[in-house]
């Protein structure tokens, strides 16, 4: 038996049983409202009625209270559901499909990439071609994070980019984080960012016959020295008791592990070297030489 039943039920059934138990048979003149059962009967009857429909209206509303909460849990994202969604974006980069761009971006998002472009929604749709012929890539998540709530969802990860150009086999990895916001019933990325990790260049030969041209102490500024040295084959930079080894790109460029930036040498008219240049994103400190 319900809940409805049990509530309303014995009321109901209370009414009308006393009433029926006050109505013997009576003589026709007699009209119904005259025997006093009868009326305290109805009125029983009338209460029950009343209390059994307000008891009905409570558990109604309160069912429908709860099937409401119920779907508004429901219509939560998860974390499964933006990894697929955002999966779905990444694998519709080779072909150039523009359709879940335009689907899962909102028209107000903002999108900056790691080249360092901010695009709106139409730049970034139209930004979305087919690679070129000889080129094909995948890019698959990894390492995914989420902070999901009640109208917005935020997904971080790591998108390893695999890509072959004409048969040669190139990789980045970049890392995203993408804020979702819930408008309407309808989840959508509403910021985009990116940066690629950094990555040290492919590891070349050193030219050990140079090094002596390399080797000596040089300033930046009066107190400010480093100093260039030699260990075997293997040529290192030292400051302040730090030493780091400069690994060949070329035999006269240069790099330190996992530091972002070059080394290389500077010659003067007579083909001496009179300068290390340290240069970072595209910008040189120059250091001259002492000694």
């Amino acid at each position: 038996m319900s809940r409805l039943d049990v509530g309303c039920g014995p009321w109901l059934r209370f009414g009308r049983r006393r009433s029926a138990q006050c109505q013997p048979a009576r003589p026709r003149f007699f009209q119904e409202n005259d025997w006093p059962c009868a009326k305290d009967g109805g009125r029983r009857g009338e209460k029950a009625k009343s209390g059994g429909m307000g008891l009905s209206f409570m558990v109604i509303t309160l069912l429908a209270s709860t099937i409401a909460l119920a779907a508004g849990k429901a219509a939560s994202i998860t974390e499964q559901e933006l990894v697929r969604r955002t999966q779905e974006l990444y694998d519709a980069v080779a072909a150039g499909s523009q359709a879940p761009w335009r689907q899962y971006f909102a028209d107000d998002c903002i999108f900056s990439d790691e080249k360092g472009r901010t695009m709106d929604k139409n730049k970034l749709v139209a930004d979305i071609t087919p690679l070129p012929t000889g080129y094909s890539g995948v890019i698959k998540l990894e390492h995914v994070q989420s902070r999901i709530y009640d109208e917005v969802a935020v997904l971080s990860y790591d998108a390893n980019e695999a890509e072959t150009i004409f048969g040669q086999k190139l990789s980045a990895r970049y890392h995203i984080t993408d804020t979702w916001l819930k408008r309407d019933g309808n989840w959508q990325i509403v910021a985009s960012q990116a940066h690629r990790y950094y990555e040290d260049p492919a590891l070349g030969k050193a030219d050990s016959k140079k090094f002596a041209d390399f080797i000596g102490t040089y300033e930046l500024a009066s107190g400010q020295t480093r100093t260039v040295l030699s260990e075997g084959d293997s040529l290192y930079v030292e400051r302040n008791g730090k030493k780091d080894q400069l690994l060949p790109e070329t035999s006269d460029l240069f790099f330190r592990k996992g530091i972002e930036g070059r080394i290389l040498f500077r010659y003067d008219k007579e083909g001496k070297v009179d300068a290390l240049i340290d240069r970072r994103n595209n910008e040189d400190v120059v250091w001259r030489r002492k000694s």
